[in-house]
């Protein structure tokens, strides 16, 4: 029962009750007066029986009196009574709620969000508690999201400052190595600055990593969606990464499957950063001495496939399942220099699941990785079929 109507219906039983029951008790003390004078004057029928009346009256006017009396007391016990009935009737639908109110929020003073906060009735006291209830779960899940960020954040500045301090020390080495003439031989100097270069690389794409890691943080990833013909965006793709593999002697193959006029809308720059991220965590965790990599483009009815296959080490089965999770690095990337920040494949699903698509991995330890995701295909409608769809 709502509030409001717990005070009407209060009031009006305070005024009300007492009313009939002083009316009842009117009414039975007229009815009684009534019955007693018609006996009285059935039994005066001579003037001899003067002196018994005058005596009847003398003793019904002192009934009438304590009649009153009695009246007047019943009905002051009534009225009291009611009123405190009533008022702690009231008093308890507004003073529990207060007094649980009062308690959790001296708890979510000190900090102590570790309590629920129990709702009965369904009046406006009860709906507050029930908002404050909320509350509390809404602040506490915002707490221990806070603590998560802040661990996460540290472990991503651990990450980080050991990737940046692997290919810095490289370099430093390298470049100590050409002013000590190390590099006696134009062959050994091409091959510290090709290994200089490709260390420069990893820091400029981690530190990009970083860059759109702020953006994915805060949603404000800027798209540019437009049409893009897969055949040759993929192909093209490819040819970029090419000589980089190339340098780094592994094997990359390309297979198209799907018609050349299949076509996606998407981000052709962030596609990019999706295509070279998983490349290059393949690139990072190939053990073979001839390392490969296949990407194959398939034709899955309404959908677009990109599978990106490696020989790597491969990824364990519990880890599996997590990889694409922010800041999340396997037990063998921990302990291995070519461990990343734990960033570069939960971008690659965010920009993946903006284009509405899916992602996963498939892999077994020892053989190779495989990761795919899928994209819709951009289908024209004509303008007479949407007349006609419109027409039914």
């Amino acid at each position: 029962m709502k509030l409001k109507t717990r005070i009407i219906v209060g009031f009006v039983a305070i005024i009300l009750l007492p009313l009939l029951l002083f009316s009842a008790s009117l009414y039975g003390f007229s009815q009684t007066q009534a019955k007693h004078v018609q006996e009285s004057s059935s039994q005066a029928s001579d003037s001899s029986q003067m002196v018994y009346d005058i005596s009847l009256a003398q003793s019904s006017s002192n009934q009438v009196k304590l009649m009153a009396k009695d009246m007047i007391l019943t009905a002051t016990i009534i009225l009291v009574f009611t009123a405190l009935s009533v008022g702690l009737w009231i008093y308890r639908s507004i003073a529990v709620p207060l007094v649980k109110l009062k308690k959790a929020t001296k708890n979510i003073k000190e900090g102590n969000l570790d309590f629920v906060l129990e709702v009965e009735g369904n009046d406006e006291f009860s709906q507050l508690c029930q908002d404050f209830e909320e509350m509390r779960i809404r602040l506490k899940e915002n707490a221990e999201d806070k603590i998560q960020y802040d661990k996460d954040n540290k472990e991503l500045i651990s990450n980080i400052s050991h990737d940046l301090k692997t290919p810095i020390t490289a370099i430093k080495g390298y470049v100590e190595g050409i002013l000590d003439g190390v590099a006696s031989s134009p062959e050994k100097l091409d091959k510290y600055i090709r290994t200089i270069y490709n260390k420069s690389n990893d820091m400029d794409r981690l530190i990009d990593e970083l860059t759109f890691y702020s953006k994915i943080d805060t949603n404000k990833i800027p798209y540019t969606f437009s049409k893009i013909n897969v055949a040759q965006y993929f192909r093209d793709c490819v040819e970029e990464v090419g000589l980089d593999m190339e340098a780094r002697g592994i094997e990359l193959g390309y297979f198209n499957y799907v018609d050349e006029d299949v076509v996606i809308i998407a981000d052709a720059e962030q596609m990019k950063r999706v295509m070279n991220n998983i490349i290059s965590n393949s690139v990072k965790y190939l053990d073979k001495k001839k390392g490969i990599i296949n990407i194959r483009i398939k034709d899955v009815g309404d959908f677009i496939q990109v599978e990106i296959e490696d020989n790597g080490k491969g990824i364990a089965a519990k880890d599996l399942p997590n990889i694409f999770d922010r800041f999340y690095r396997t037990d063998s990337s921990r302990n291995s220099a070519q461990g990343g920040s734990g960033i570069g494949l939960s971008i690659v699903r965010k920009i993946v699941e903006d284009h509405g698509g899916r992602i996963w991995a498939t892999s077994k330890e020892g053989i190779g990785t495989e990761i795919h995701f899928v994209l819709r295909k951009y289908q024209e409608v004509l303008q007479d079929e949407q007349d006609s769809n419109r027409g039914r």
